[in-house]
């Protein structure tokens, strides 16, 4: 494998999130829909199976999560 490739992949490593729990992923989805980061969002909502009720709970504003509506469907 190349110098870069590897570089690549050790980044990568690096920004993943450790040990992340149900409760955790609901905190860090009301980050990413403060920022509008709806990708980063929608991620975290379909590989933990977050419903709209989990994320208003969380503290997410109501019209985020009116926003990503079709995620949730």
């Amino acid at each position: 494998m190349g110098k870069s490739k590897t570089r690549i992949l050790r980044k990568g490593i690096q920004n993943q999130f450790q040990r992340l729990s149900r409760e955790d992923a609901i905190v860090e989805v009301v980050k990413f829909l403060d920022i509008n980061d709806y990708n980063c969002a929608k991620d975290l909502i379909t590989m933990f199976g977050l419903n709209a009720d989990e994320i208003l709970e969380g503290g997410a504003s109501y019209e985020s999560v009116v926003a990503i509506k079709n995620i949730f469907v």
